[in-house]
């Protein structure tokens, strides 16, 4: 069965003015389907066909890899952001925050540290570890922490130019600003309790 571009969780227009409808056009209408026809093209005839999207990427490697990968990163990120999100976390995700770093205020940070830092085109991912525990990682290109069984997603922000380009061109830092005036704690909150 071949994947679909899953649909968004809210209109292109919805996340203005912080992300724009014209760069959800080319992020998720070009980028996002774009890997998810490639994918597809990939698998055809394979035994990677009729897999699921999260067992490809984690027992997969090169192109396949790559494809599988963004898709699930992507779909992922849409999840993260919400025309109502913003604020601050509570309840367990804010205790465990405020365990880690000391404050929301220092996570956010350390978040934006390495996110700003992170080199090229990347991801940065608030995870959970085994132990409950939070973590901020990095990654490049299209990994990911799926293939880390020792951690769980909570969060990410995508740091491909594509994802702010259009309405920052090179200022990462102000699309930061954008992406924490759109974070859905409900989704990182659900992803937590997992």
């Amino acid at each position: 069965m071949a994947f679909e571009l899953p649909a968004l969780p809210y209109a292109k227009d919805a996340l203005a003015p912080h992300i724009s409808a014209e760069t959800l056009e080319y992020h998720y209408g070009k980028h996002h389907n774009t890997y998810v026809v490639k994918l597809n093209g990939l698998i055809e005839g394979t035994p990677f066909a009729g897999k699921s999207l999260e067992d490809i990427v984690r027992t997969s490697e090169g192109g396949i890899f790559n494809n599988a990968a963004q898709v699930w990163n992507h779909t992922f990120y849409w999840h993260c952001l919400s025309p109502n999100g913003g604020g601050e976390p509570t309840g367990a995700l804010a205790d465990a925050i405020n365990a880690k770093w000391g404050s929301f205020a220092a996570f956010k940070t350390a978040f934006n540290d390495k996110a700003v830092n992170n080199f090229g085109s990347s991801w940065t991912w608030l995870v959970k570890k085994a132990d409950g525990s939070l973590d901020i990682v990095n990654t490049s290109n299209a990994a990911t922490p799926l293939t880390d069984t020792s951690v769980t997603p909570v969060m990410t922000v995508d740091l491909w130019e594509h994802a702010y380009y259009i309405d920052y061109r090179n200022a990462r830092p102000t699309y930061l600003d954008a992406f924490w005036a759109l974070v859905n704690w409900k989704f990182a909150s659900e992803n937590f309790a997992k």
